[in-house]
């Protein structure tokens, strides 16, 4: 297989260089990881839930990850194509279900934007009081569409700086737990404890279900890696690298801070009853200014959320492109890459206007919207690994998950798990069940009604090659 190496020419055609190294890769898989962000939106959610025995659901958390890891490593290295886990299901389990997979990532992706744009507003706000959310999302999207508009590598530049700032927040916050104890880290996971009227009561077995179930979304973002496979150098023999660092950091980052917390609270039930434990911790302990310090660094690690989570939308609506899903003309927009900066302009640009739009919707809206999504996916993934293993399709994958099925099996059962949490909850949990199905029920219908009536569309990958041609020339290196 001839692989175009020259920038220049390459994305003329309308393809990808490879510029990335497997570092690179990591710097941005984490940054869309977010662990600053994770751990003061979500991980602090999962303390609210089930108080000291947030340390219990991290660890069955990041077993569950580790097993949905194996599942991704060996995917990704089978198909390290830009178009993640839409090309990875769609080639595994058929092109309907790739398409239905294709909605819920670009729904989900500029929906979540939005999010983290609306709450950027909250932790700016600690420096400088009164700002106004809308427009800091507005201009925190421009921004972050500008950047990732750029050549990879420099992408990878700059989230690595930003994953800098954001990893010494969470380091302040460890810091300060630590230096002063008041409890053992035993006592605090093996005895969880949560806030009951004021005073500190058994955390029972449903709390941590629930806070297990939520917690399984502070890790989320290590399956990221794929989409920069077209991009990066050795892609096959290096993806597995980048997934299971992507998560052990992650797990790591986002652990020691809360586990610090829950053993240096001096009044841990004034701490786990508040509104935000977290914050309510730095402001007890660490006054005022470290309280803005590390305000200002998830502040910064949102940013960074935002640049690299608009790196993967863009190129997974480039892919659609690409692969020809789209009417002829909007093909060809979306699947133009620049030809000086190698991104895919277009698509940027596009998934950049979906963000700001999805701004003007309220939060709440927003968090119900995107709920559930990430399981969807998980799941997919996860039969995705079983059928390719019966079928053969992942029979080229520079990586071989070890004990299978015993990975996706575990990472299906959790999944069925947080799906049963889900449907009991009416506010939330129900409702983004029921928006992702009508989402995939759109994109379904959008191929069985116009798609396949059209004649279908093909995966495709380097090159713009049919995988199929792919898996006959190993997929590139």
């Amino acid at each position: 297989m001839t692989v175009r190496t020259a920038p220049t020419s390459a994305s003329q055609a309308g393809f990808f260089t490879r510029s990335l190294r497997r570092f690179g890769a990591l710097l941005i898989t984490l940054s869309g990881i977010t662990p600053a962000a994770s751990v003061f939106i979500m991980g602090q959610d999962v303390v609210r839930q089930a108080g000291t025995g947030a340390l219990a659901c991290f660890a069955v958390a990041a077993l569950v990850s580790l097993a949905t890891a194996f599942v991704y490593a060996e995917l990704a290295s089978a198909f390290p194509l830009t178009g993640g886990e839409y090309s990875i299901i769609g080639h595994a389990l058929g092109p309907a279900w790739g398409l239905m997979i294709l909605g819920l990532n670009l729904a989900g992706g500029a929906l979540g934007q939005a999010v983290f744009a609306l709450g950027l507003a909250d932790y700016l706000g600690v420096a400088v009081p009164g700002l106004p959310a809308l427009p800091v999302a507005l201009a925190a999207t421009l921004g972050t569409t500008l950047v990732t508009l750029l050549n990879i590598r420099l992408n990878a530049v700059v989230t690595g700086a930003f994953l800098l700032v954001e990893l010494l927040a969470l380091g302040a916050l460890t810091g300060l737990g630590l230096a002063e104890p008041h409890r053992s880290l035993a006592e605090a996971a093996f005895h969880p404890m949560m806030a009951v009227s004021g005073a500190l009561g058994p955390t029972p077995a449903a709390a941590l279900g629930l806070g297990a179930a939520a917690a399984i979304f502070v890790f989320n973002g290590y399956g990221g890696a794929v989409f920069f496979g077209e991009e990066m150098y050795e892609a096959r023999t290096r993806m597995a690298w980048v997934v299971f660092w992507s998560l052990a950091v992650a797990v790591v980052a986002s652990t020691l801070p809360v586990a610090a917390v829950m053993t240096g609270a001096r009044d841990l039930a004034a701490i786990l009853a508040a509104e935000r434990p977290l914050a309510a911790f730095l402001a007890d302990t660490g006054g005022p200014l470290i309280q803005k310090a590390v305000s200002l660094g998830v502040a910064f690690a949102i940013v960074n959320a935002m640049i690299a989570v608009g790196l993967i939308n863009a190129r997974q609506l480039y892919c659609s492109g690409r692969d020809r899903v789209w009417p002829g003309p909007v093909n060809r927009w979306v699947g133009a890459i620049h030809p000086r900066f190698g991104s895919p302009w277009v698509a940027t640009l596009i998934m950049g206007a979906l963000t700001a739009a999805a701004c003007l919707l309220s939060l709440d809206l927003l968090v119900m919207l995107t709920a559930s999504g990430i399981v969807v996916v998980y799941a997919g993934v996860s039969v995705a690994a079983l059928a390719g293993r019966r079928n053969g399709r992942t029979a080229a994958a520079g990586y071989r998950m070890p004990l299978f099925p015993l990975a996706p099996a575990i990472s299906l059962l959790a999944l069925a798990a947080v799906v049963a949490a889900n449907v009991a909850d009416p506010d939330v949990g129900r409702p983004g069940l029921i928006a992702n199905g009508a989402v995939m029920a759109l994109f379904g219908g959008y191929y069985f009604l116009y798609l396949r009536r059209r004649g279908g569309f093909a995966l495709r990958g380097a090159d713009g090659l049919p995988l199929e041609a792919l898996e006959a020339e190993g997929l590139g290196k």
